[in-house]
């Protein structure tokens, strides 16, 4: 019943066609498209593609509004269906009219990329990646050039008056002091909360892969050899970083991925429920399930150690401060299982999900660990969509990248 409700939830309420073959996605009960979560909401999508014209032109739709929303402001998360100023009015600096909310997030470059790539290996439908996908690639890379090197390069700052300090940069909306990595600074996490040091290690990861993507495309797509070089360099350069960096020593679990580090010795180790999160390196690309040090730091997620593990007696798994303690949200317990590699675990995962809704049949933000019916956010498309997805790999429907852990089938 559950994937039954969850599988059709985005396409049927919050996908809207608009003019000029352009599709607009609401985030469900926010009338807002966010450029991570839209990408989200259709990928399950993506397999179906090949065989229904109508759903192809839809999510073809959704990458040209996308496109435009990048170059429209390649810094916000969030956009208006029109120019209408909707959204936090008290940000500042102002935002363009089209915007909703101006946080700059790194996965918000990575998500259309990551968007355009698939669809396209899965189509072959070059006409939709145009000219004005083109652009907004090249504005992509742009801004990943600049934040690399924000305190010498970089004009963003945000600030939101009389906000808590998870919706505000620090010295006057610029952020803490970072040194040079080679990383790609973010000013907010997946969750749109602020960061703690403003290198994100799992956005960091992703950038890595979407890199590859984008010289991908600008090759056999675009023809485009300066865009290929330059995104390949910049890859091999947060490679570098990440390398560096990223790593910790555990005294209990070993090597792990710090969640952030700034570049000056800090290290912050935990992980949100939001993706991308540490736990989802393998859903990325970014590494197989089997890597020591993601193993190594999936226990330590999987843990007490994360501050933001519950445990209750409906379920355990990751929360974020983006919601009440004692919160789980289903994005992390279906990643759990995304990333399993048994299908035991991947039924445990969808077992718990289906048990948890409340009764509603549909997944929500988050839930209390000792009450599901105590939840936030009632609809919330990412999280039907990934709920479907997961059924989907485990079944062997997926539409997911071939570094996924192979599905054996098991019994939903």
């Amino acid at each position: 019943m559950a994937f039954e409700r969850c599988f059709p939830n985005s396409l049927e309420t919050t996908l809207h066609s608009q003019a000029a073959g352009q599709t607009f996605v609401v985030t469900g009960d926010i009338p807002a498209m966010w450029l991570r979560d839209s990408t989200a909401q259709v990928w399950p999508y993506l397999a179906l593609c090949a065989q229904d014209a109508e759903l192809s032109r839809l999510i073809a739709g959704v990458i040209a509004t996308q496109a435009d929303q990048l170059l429209a402001d390649p810094y916000a998360n969030a956009f208006n269906a029109l120019p209408s100023g909707a959204g936090h009015t008290a940000d500042q600096p102002r935002r363009h009219p089209l915007v909703w909310e101006r946080k700059f997030e790194l996965d918000s470059l990575c998500y259309p990329i990551r968007l355009a790539h698939r669809y396209w290996q899965l189509t072959g439908n070059a006409a939709a990646l145009g000219k004005r996908v083109h652009q907004a690639a090249r504005s992509v890379l742009g801004v990943l050039q600049t934040e690399q090197h924000h305190a010498e390069r970089s004009a963003y700052q945000f600030w939101r008056p009389d906000a808590a300090s998870t919706d505000n940069l620090p010295n006057g909306g610029r952020g803490r002091p970072v040194g040079y990595t080679g990383l790609i600074w973010s000013a907010f996490r997946p969750s749109d909360d602020a960061c703690e040091f403003n290198y994100n290690i799992p956005g960091n990861m992703m950038a890595s892969v979407e890199l590859g993507h984008l010289a991908e495309l600008a090759q056999e797509v675009w023809n485009d050899d300066q865009l290929r070089t330059d995104a390949l360099q910049l890859r091999a350069e947060i490679e570098a970083g990440l390398k560096q960096f990223a790593v910790a020593e555990h005294p209990r679990f070993g090597t792990v991925y710090a969640y952030e580090v700034d570049g000056l010795g800090g290290q912050l180790l935990m992980d949100d429920a939001n993706i991308p999160s540490l736990l989802s390196a393998p859903y990325l690309g970014y590494c197989p399930v089997d890597d020591a040090t993601y193993q190594h730091t999936r226990a330590l997620v999987l843990s007490g150690e994360n501050p933001y593990f519950f445990s209750g007696t409906a379920a355990q798994g990751v929360g974020s401060p983006h919601t009440p303690p004692q919160h789980i949200w289903p994005l992390a317990l279906a990643m759990r299982g995304l990333t399993a590699d048994t299908a035991s675990e991947r039924a445990a995962m969808l077992a718990v999900l289906v048990g948890t809704t409340a009764g509603t049949n549909l997944m929500h933000e988050s839930f209390h660990v000792d009450d599901p019916a105590i939840f936030t956010r009632e609809w919330f498309g990412w999280a039907n969509s990934l709920f479907s997805e997961l059924v989907m790999s485990h079944t062997g429907a997926s539409a997911g990248p071939s570094t996924w852990p192979a599905a054996d089938q098991g019994a939903v």
